[in-house]
């Protein structure tokens, strides 16, 4: 069933039947999304940060924060408005140029990535056929930038939290990449919108979760790895490494790594989402809704209706991922860098070899059950 509108087709066509030329059209329309994706990335920090606060002092039995607005949910935007009035210091002896380069090669990306994210069957920026590949694409360039803030920081408990960094990242992006290249094989595509469609007519019951556990669990250890979450938080360890990378930042250029942490971590939970949890798709298939009832599939208010629900399942499912995330964070310690890349090369990477074989082997023994 087609959950949405295609607002980009309609806006484009409007634009071309009063004349303009369709390259025009789209160049107009390209901003929107991407302003769109901006301040729903921003906000999504601010709320990740407020969840933050308030997980961290359940579990301690502190109350939070209550008084920078109602339930305390100024205090975020109170962290950033000090961050950019803070000073902007550059080391005396560090590489300018590539000391300012580094924060900027670190949050791109991951707001690029945004890109290929789905929220509802035609509400994404662009479906490109190579969508996660391209993430993990992505997210492979952001240690460069750590190992840049690192180096240019001329500092040698930079340097080491960059090397850290760069080391973690590429342990965990193998795993990663062979849990999505398994969703791929019993999707037959890479493309996030098929993936959700694959799962989509079963409710609950078609979600790549329940044929996929060990992806599933790989993917998001791998996941809060590269997000550099507790208990993966090596490359800035208080206790051996000051901040790490971070060490010399102050203001905007601390504030630009603090934010591509999480929106690092809002986005891996959406692609969580896409990829293991149907996405927009209802835990009760739509059709036997629509049948209960009475009304048709393709009746236009059921259509927006379902469209506006979905973007609702996708933002539900990703954030209490998020909040696991959070409370996995003040339940678990800190591992030691062996302890962390042990499980990567020695566990998570068997492991993901193995269930890559076993769904290659299902699928062609159950075509039908592993989307042959």
């Amino acid at each position: 069933m087609n959950s949405g509108i295609d607002l980009q087709g309609t806006f484009i066509q409007s634009l071309m039947d009063l004349g303009l030329p369709a390259g025009t059209a789209k160049a107009i329309w390209m901003p929107l999304p991407m302003g769109l994706m901006l301040i729903g990335a921003t906000v999504g920090v601010l709320v990740c940060v407020w969840q933050e606060r308030k997980i961290s002092a359940a579990a301690q039995q502190r109350i939070g924060p209550e008084f920078i607005g109602p339930l305390g949910l100024l205090a975020p935007v109170a962290d950033g408005l000090k961050l950019v009035f803070k000073e902007d210091i550059v080391p005396a002896k560090s590489d300018a140029f590539l000391f300012t380069l580094g924060p900027i090669i670190v949050v791109l990306p991951v707001f690029l990535s945004y890109l290929i994210v789905p929220f509802g069957q035609n509400l994404l920026i662009t479906n490109v056929g190579m969508g996660v590949f391209l993430w993990i694409a992505l997210s492979s360039i952001q240690p460069i930038g750590l190992l840049m803030a690192g180096y240019a920081s001329n500092n040698k408990y930079s340097l080491l939290g960059g090397l850290r960094a760069a080391a973690q990242s590429i342990s965990y992006e193998i795993p990663l990449a062979l849990a999505v290249l398994a969703i791929a094989m019993m999707s037959n595509s890479l493309s996030t919108i098929d993936i959700v469609n694959q799962q989509s007519g079963y409710g609950i019951l078609g979600w790549n979760v329940w044929r996929q556990p060990a992806g599933f669990v790989i993917f998001w250890i791998s996941a809060l790895a590269e997000c550099e979450r507790m208990p993966f938080d090596l490359p800035e360890a208080e206790e051996e490494l000051v901040a790490g990378y971070q060490t010399e930042y102050s203001g905007m250029k601390f504030a630009l790594f603090y934010l591509s942490s999480y929106v690092n971590l809002v986005l891996s939970a959406l692609l969580v989402s896409v990829l293991y949890l149907g996405g927009w798709d209802f835990p009760i298939p739509i059709n036997l809704i629509a049948g209960l009832l009475g009304v048709s599939e393709a009746n236009p208010i059921l259509q927006i209706v379902t469209a506006s629900l979905g973007i609702t399942m996708t933002v539900l499912k990703a954030y209490f991922l998020v909040f696991l995330a959070i409370l996995l964070r003040w339940t678990v310690p800190r591992v030691r860098i062996d302890q962390l890349l042990d499980l990567g090369w020695k566990f998570l990477l068997p492991i993901g070899l193995v269930n890559l074989l076993l769904t290659a082997a299902l699928k062609l023994a159950f075509p039908v059950a592993f989307g042959g």
